[in-house]
């Protein structure tokens, strides 16, 4: 039995760097990257943020002038004193509407449509941000179960020999078909755990394959971990000051604030001016001319609800009651926001104190495992006790793998939790989505713009136009 042990701990450290030998590995950021470029939520939340940007245009529209032309066809039929009179009219007319005042109404609403695009860039961060986290944690779950069949394949080599070694000793006698039994329902145990290992690995792929939209080619070993604040009190106040979810719910303050000016707005008086020009062709009775009467209006009017039902002070009512959700919210996100920060910090200090702990339950199940083995060679251990410490072996070295795993996840999550796992914050070196650039073109509400055609093509092509 001698020189057939379980992986040494030069072996171990060899599978710990896997992947480091080729020359077109995958590393970590090359995941994030390709997250990034393939995830349709991403691409979901900017057709959202350009939603929004056009709520910004249509509330700019509603101080412009509005513009419309009417024809209208008319026959009519009247008894005369002899005979029905049949008249045909045919009016064309033209005209111009233009708030011209509503005491800050639509000021109100513009800035709370401002507001709300604010608040939907932070929420595209925010779905950055669990977008890159997925992809960290797919590239983790992929190098942690490649670690865990690489173990496994190497136990199931091992304990093969171990059962050869039982049965050639049973065969001269020094041991009974109990130790052999033994042996064989370790090695099968082992290759149960092989095939779940390899269902994990499979698993793991399909996630990574979801994520990154490619199956996991050689990965680079995982990279040093990402620096962190001096305390974890340092951690929660850059979690304040950065997280994209604290400061969307920020702007969603200010808009429900805005919300209930408007709603009060809404008692205000509006003036509007309005001009017209048209022409009305209908036949001469008796003749075969027509008579064409031209016409032209200019006009001001003012207006003013003085009583609704109720309606409108409901709606004050109405916005006064979101303003106070969406204050309560901004508290509760804050919070949930705090206590994310302590959670990874804490998973953190648990994952480094585990992996000291299962250091040391490595090199004292080594040692043990050494000195069964010796003993059994001696006919003072059985088989079984060799196996068994065998598996305490394995079982460490397993743990250990999931330990180190969590560790570098943990890191990550303690980025995203403090607002920092960004493609700008961790400098990948990709060029980003400008969310400017399409409020920009169409802020003004201009008639159409080169972003809009192209919107419209796309919709075209896929049928939803």
């Amino acid at each position: 039995m001698r020189g057939r042990g379980v992986l040494s701990g030069v072996a171990f450290a060899a599978l710990i760097a896997l992947g480091a030998q080729g020359a077109k590995a995958e590393s970590l950021a090359d995941t994030m990257v390709a997250a990034y470029r393939h995830s349709a939520l991403i691409e979901q939340n900017r057709a959202v943020l350009r939603a929004a940007d056009e709520d910004v245009a249509a509330a700019i529209a509603a101080l412009r002038p509005i513009v419309q032309w009417t024809a209208s066809h008319t026959i009519s039929r009247s008894e005369g004193t002899t005979d029905y009179v049949t008249a045909r009219n045919t009016t064309l007319q033209i005209g111009a509407q233009i708030l011209l005042y509503d005491w800050g109404r639509s000021q109100l609403a513009i800035d709370a449509a401002k507001e709300q695009v604010l608040a939907v860039r932070q929420g595209l961060v925010s779905v950055e941000q669990d977008v890159l986290l997925d992809a960290t944690s797919a590239y983790f779950d992929i190098q942690e179960a490649t670690l865990r069949v690489a173990l496994q394949q190497n136990s199931v080599e091992v304990l093969s020999s171990e059962r050869q070694a039982a049965q050639d000793r049973f065969d001269v006698g020094e041991i009974t078909v109990t130790d052999v039994a033994q042996a064989d329902a370790q090695l099968a145990q082992t290759q149960a755990g092989l095939a779940a290992a390899q269902g994990d690995l499979e698993v793991a792929r399909e996630r990574y394959l979801a994520v990154t939209g490619r199956f996991p080619g050689e990965l680079d070993p995982p990279p040093p971990l990402p620096n962190l604040p001096a305390s974890v009190d340092e951690a929660r106040a850059i979690g304040q000051r950065n997280h994209p979810l604290i400061a969307q719910a920020q702007r969603q303050a200010a808009v429900a604030e805005l919300g209930v000016a408007q709603a009060a707005a809404e008692r205000n008086p509006s003036l509007s001016g309005n001009i017209g020009a048209g022409i009305t062709r209908s036949p001469q009775q008796f003749t075969q001319d027509y008579d064409n009467r031209n016409s032209a209006s200019v006009g001001l009017e003012l207006n003013q609800t003085i009583y609704s039902g109720g309606r409108l002070p409901a709606a004050h009512r109405r916005a006064m009651a979101v303003r106070d959700q969406a204050r309560a919210s901004l508290l509760n996100v804050s919070r949930q926001i705090s206590e994310l920060v302590g959670v990874t910090w804490a998973n953190i200090s648990v994952a480094r104190a585990q992996i000291g702990a299962i250091d040391e339950q490595i090199a004292a199940a080594q040692q043990a495992y050494n000195g069964v083995r010796e003993e059994a060679a001696l006919g003072a251990r059985t088989t079984l006790d060799v196996l068994d410490a065998e598996q305490a072996l394995l079982e460490a070295r397993a743990d250990r793998i999931t330990a180190e795993a969590n560790l570098q996840l943990a890191h990550y999550q303690l980025l995203a939790a403090m607002g920092r796992l960004t493609v700008e914050h961790l400098n990948l070196g990709i060029p980003t989505y400008d969310p400017s650039q399409y409020y920009n073109a169409v802020r003004d509400a201009p008639y159409t713009s080169k972003q809009g055609e192209s919107l419209d093509r796309v919709l075209r092509a896929i049928g939803r136009d």
